[in-house]
């Protein structure tokens, strides 16, 4: 699967940021630089989170919508609201 391979290549890019991360608190680097770069590593998986969403409502949610079970349907619109409600948590 082409998608599951572009997030795969994106994580591994963010773990590598994060490792970045790692040694710039082991040196002590400047507060804010690494402030900025945890805000680079919060932005690259919002993106991936982005395209985790997208891919869902374009074949789960789909999928269940137009399905005859009005139970899944429900189910998978709630999961839809309950990703939103936790998102503005954070």
């Amino acid at each position: 699967m082409q998608h599951a391979d572009v997030v795969l290549n994106r994580l591994k890019s963010v773990e590598g940021h994060i490792r970045g991360v790692e040694r710039m608190v082991e040196d002590d680097a400047y507060c804010i630089d690494v402030i900025r770069q945890i805000q680079a590593v919060q932005a690259a998986l919002n993106k991936v989170s982005s395209m985790i969403l997208e891919n869902h409502l374009n074949s789960c949610l789909i999928t269940a919508v137009r399905g005859e079970d009005p139970a899944e349907r429900e189910r998978v619109l709630t999961e839809i609201t309950e990703v939103f409600e936790a998102s503005q948590k954070v």
